[in-house]
């Protein structure tokens, strides 16, 4: 499949929109209750979700950018995010110290955060395959391969 624009123009914004709560939930909801999870899931489901979460912020905010062009986006982002962990700072390990900032900011560097970051990217870009519903004058119309 080529990186053209997805047939019918616009991401419905609306729909990614209300995918964001959806992911935040479950994000959160892995950090709160690991042991209710595999340790596997337990240990990078909060990393692969926050990911996808960067995912549809993008395409929120970008709906008529290609795929490709929000997966990137995405991948700069969490990998500069990631990479801010190797500063430890005190004003930002302050930042970091609190839940918000903890949760955007994260703690420190891990190798397997950019691996999960990718599971999460992929995943987002494959949701966009599976479902391409794009806008087209108002219309919601399938996009054809």
């Amino acid at each position: 499949m080529t990186q053209a624009r997805l047939a019918g123009g616009d991401r419905p914004r609306v729909l990614y929109a209300l995918l964001l709560p959806a992911v935040i939930g479950l994000g959160l909801g892995v950090r709160r209750f690991p042991g209710l999870l595999p340790p596997f899931v337990a240990a990078y489901a909060g990393d692969t979700l926050w990911a996808l979460l960067v995912f549809l912020v993008v395409a929120v905010l970008a709906p008529s950018w290609t795929t490709g062009r929000v997966a990137t986006a995405a991948a700069l982002f969490c990998v500069a995010i990631e990479l801010s962990q190797l500063y430890q700072a005190p004003w930002i390990d302050a930042v970091r110290h609190t839940r918000l900032g903890g949760l955007i900011l994260g703690y420190g560097f891990l190798w397997s955060d950019l691996l999960c970051y990718g599971a999460g990217i992929l995943i987002g870009v494959l949701f966009e395959r599976a479902a391409p519903i794009r806008r087209r004058r108002g219309a919601a119309t399938p996009l054809r391969p």
